[in-house]
């Protein structure tokens, strides 16, 4: 099933969908609605239709190309012999289609309206795949370029000057099996293009998923500039269709994909809907730039909104605010917990309601019981949400916390557990105990009668749930001497921080059995991960501290630590020797163990010497070493490793307290990081602060800048005058769109 539209003035004014043995017309008007008097031919399939000249149809399909005249007239051009129409390439003058054998015939509209084919037709040496033909330049009366992709995995620009008409111009190799080909004249949307760089873009989808974008050269026809984007995992379909007022390319994969041209850079956006089979662009009164496409075997027109939105997201509401969340693996439920300051729970807003009416009916005399009772019952019996007109303000030192288990296929809440009042919910792991099978246990680390400053408290618990049919059931609650700040799954254990103190827990059938206990964390535990025997835990002002377990004597030994203070709000692990953590004054810093740094404790089996040989700065014997700093400007609240897109490579993703969210990635050669260390430097001087700050003094606020570029001030270099663009590529020996070629080839291969 394929999509044409066809437009009569300003707005479109048929939708042709052709079937494998029919053609489809539909009006577009107030409703859409068939039509059949439009001349099309409906007893066969389409290939292409579209308007041509200014009152003129055109319909090409498999047996010929039908010319329909705004008087009705039609005229027909049918195939020479047994030969069939494969493939055609159409705009508002030209038309160009491929018969079976690879033989390319011409078309080209004359003063007069009449469609004249040019005398001679090009033998191609394979067949063709896929055409491409750009619009007709304003005060033009052709495109000079045809586009054509050839079953050798090739794109040749063929000329359609009169002159050498379908001479060949230039070829370039194709990675992969070229899917379909998309001409666009980007030349009025930017006034800063590079002088022989020209405005006519190749977008060519190919086989395997990946995209291309390639310069065509508006005076040679050369390739001279070419990109590639993997998008999907199956073919990649390009579409032209109008998107602010200009030209974009809608690509189509397993997902849907926008290509755009916005603030002198290529913007390549996917698309939040259900994955599409066909599309073309769609012009009406009640929705000026839609897409009218084919999903499954429904029709529908669409409309963007958000434009520039990378991110897709679905909203769901949640009672308090979520702390931390955890995925159930087998269930791909999200169990959160939620935990508000200040914040009354439901059963406890009521009895204060309760409350309050009593002492209404109470402070009003004898005269007024009858009243003052009416007011009491009205007050009990209103029910004014939260979101709308706020929560009541418990005070200092009152918590409420929920535990939500969140079903991600549907976003609907699957279960949720109300915490009693004060008790706040801190941390939360997803384990597996040894003996106990494939049973999942969510371990939720809950404080008590919790107050800041200072800093009190009545103790803490861990409960335990079962997961069981997308419900949690309790098993039973541990309490604790402090709050557990963190819990980590380890080796058919868990290890729990109890306030500075790190233990390791198994199940029991009435509490949590504690096995193992260290003490030497100086202040609190924040965050812990594990990697074979080694334990690394964070702690709320020390930094790392690298720990060994000893299965044999059932031991948990400091190993190795920081030699900086630091505040760390988030940790994660990137090898066996290598950690990266965020403050909360803003910086990412990743820390390192030297290579002479052991963690055989075997001269120390007590650990007992670690008590009175202390190291520098009276911590661990061993010290760890910072590779890398750098000063973001938000507080970091997670840090993680991950890939964002498939067959991409790994980058150290984080997000920010005011909802951002960026990353860091790793240099994989030599020639990268100092092409990007020069581009840095010479950004600084080229693009300084608005208020006058220094660049390398805002990035060191806290510790010197150390291994990090700054990726976000090397993306403004295409916001640059064209003056400048040059003067900087000029200095590192390139022209500005190998810069912004190798800017977008960084940024590529991590992220969408």
């Amino acid at each position: 099933m394929y999509l044409f539209h066809l437009f009569v003035e300003e707005y479109d004014a048929y939708i042709i969908v052709s079937f494998v043995n029919a053609t489809l017309v539909l009006s577009i008007g107030e409703t859409v609605e068939e039509v059949t008097d439009s001349g099309f031919l409906g007893t066969t399939p389409t290939l292409s239709c579209s308007q041509l000249g200014d009152d003129a149809l055109l319909q090409v399909y498999p047996e010929g190309i039908r010319h329909i005249r705004a008087d009705k007239r039609v005229n027909e051009w049918k195939a020479p012999g047994k030969k069939l129409i494969v493939k055609c390439a159409v705009n508002q003058r030209q038309v160009v289609i491929a018969l079976t054998g690879g033989e390319l015939v011409y078309f080209e509209m004359d003063p007069s309206g009449q469609l004249n084919e040019y005398t001679e037709s090009k033998e191609m040496s394979k067949d063709v795949v896929c055409m491409g033909l750009g619009r007709v330049p304003a005060g033009e009366q052709r495109c000079r370029f045809l586009a054509v992709c050839l079953a050798d995995n090739t794109v040749r620009i063929l000329s359609l000057d009169p002159s050498d008409c379908l001479s060949p111009l230039s070829m370039q190799a194709l990675p992969a099996a070229p899917e379909s080909i998309c001409v666009l004249d980007m030349s009025t949307q930017s006034d800063s293009k590079e002088e022989g760089e020209g405005g006519l873009y190749l977008n060519i989808g190919l086989q395997n998923g990946v995209l291309l974008r390639t310069v065509l050269d508006k005076v040679t026809g050369d390739l001279p500039d070419t990109r590639t984007r993997y998008l999907g995992t199956r073919p990649v379909k390009v579409f032209r269709i109008q998107m602010q007022g200009s030209e974009a390319v809608l690509a189509m994969t397993s997902r849907s994909w926008l290509s755009y041209w916005y603030q002198n850079r290529f913007h390549l956006t996917p698309l939040s809907y259900e994955s599409l089979e066909y599309a073309s662009g769609f012009s009406s009164e009640q929705c000026p730039e839609g897409i009218v496409a084919i999903s499954a075997n429904t029709l529908r027109i669409l409309a963007l909104e958000k434009l520039g939105a990378v991110f897709n997201q679905v909203s769901t509401p949640l009672q308090y605010t979520p702390r931390r969340f955890v995925i159930s693996p087998e269930t791909s439920s999200l169990v959160i917990i939620e935990t508000d300051h200040n914040a009354y729970t439901a059963e406890t807003t009521q009895q204060r309601k309760q409350q309050m009416a009593e002492e209404m009916v109470e402070a009003a005399g004898d005269e007024q019981q009858e009243l003052a009772a009416e007011v009491a019952a009205a007050f009990l019996s209103e029910d004014l949400p939260d979101s709308q007109f706020g929560a009541p303000k418990a005070g200092k030192g009152l918590w409420a916390s929920n535990i939500t288990m969140l079903n991600t296929s549907t976003w609907q809440t699957a279960h949720t557990i109300n915490l009693e009042q004060n008790e706040a919910a801190f941390s939360i792991a997803v384990c597996k105990f040894a003996g106990q099978g494939e049973q999942q246990f969510v371990l939720v680390g809950v404080g008590k009668d919790l107050i800041l400053n200072p800093r009190s408290h009545s103790g803490g618990s861990i409960h335990c749930y079962k997961i069981l049919n997308n419900q949690l059931e309790l098993v039973h609650k541990t309490p604790v001497d402090d709050i557990p700040g963190a819990i980590c799954q380890f080796q058919g254990r868990v290890l729990i921080s109890v306030g500075k103190l790190l233990r390791i827990y198994d199940l029991g059938k009435k509490k949590m059995l504690r096995k193992c206990e260290n003490k030497a964390i100086p202040n609190y535990i924040t965050n812990i991960m594990t990697m074979g025997h080694r334990v690394y835990v964070t702690d709320v002002q020390e930094s790392f501290h690298f720990v060994r377990y000893k299965r044999q004597e059932n031991q948990l030994i400091v190993f190795a630590d920081d030699t900086h203070p630091r505040w760390i709000t988030a940790a994660c692990k990137l090898d066996c020797d290598t950690l990266a953590g965020a403050d909360k004054f803003g910086n990412v810093t990743v820390i390192r163990l030297p290579t002479d740094v052991s963690d055989d404790v075997d001269e120390d089996p007590t650990g007992t010497k670690a008590l009175w040989d202390r190291g520098l700065l009276n911590g661990a014997t061993q010290k760890a070493a910072c590779s890398v700093n750098f000063h973001v400007g938000e507080v970091i609240t997670c840090l993680q490793k991950s890939t964002l897109i498939p067959g991409g490579s790994e980058s150290l993703v984080y997000t920010t307290l005011s909802g951002g969210i960026g990353m860091l990635v790793p240099f994989t050669t030599n020639e990268d990081y100092e092409f990007m260390q020069h581009l840095e430097m010479h950004m600084r001087s080229e693009l300084p602060p608005l208020c006058g700050r220094d660049h390398m003094s805002y990035r060191s606020t806290y510790y010197p800048i150390k291994n990090v570029i700054d990726g976000d001030l090397c993306e403004m270099y295409s916001s640059l005058d064209i003056s400048k663009q040059k003067s900087i590529a000029g200095e590192l020996d390139r022209n500005p769109s190998e810069v912004s070629k190798k800017l977008e080839d960084i940024r590529t291969r991590y992220a969408f």
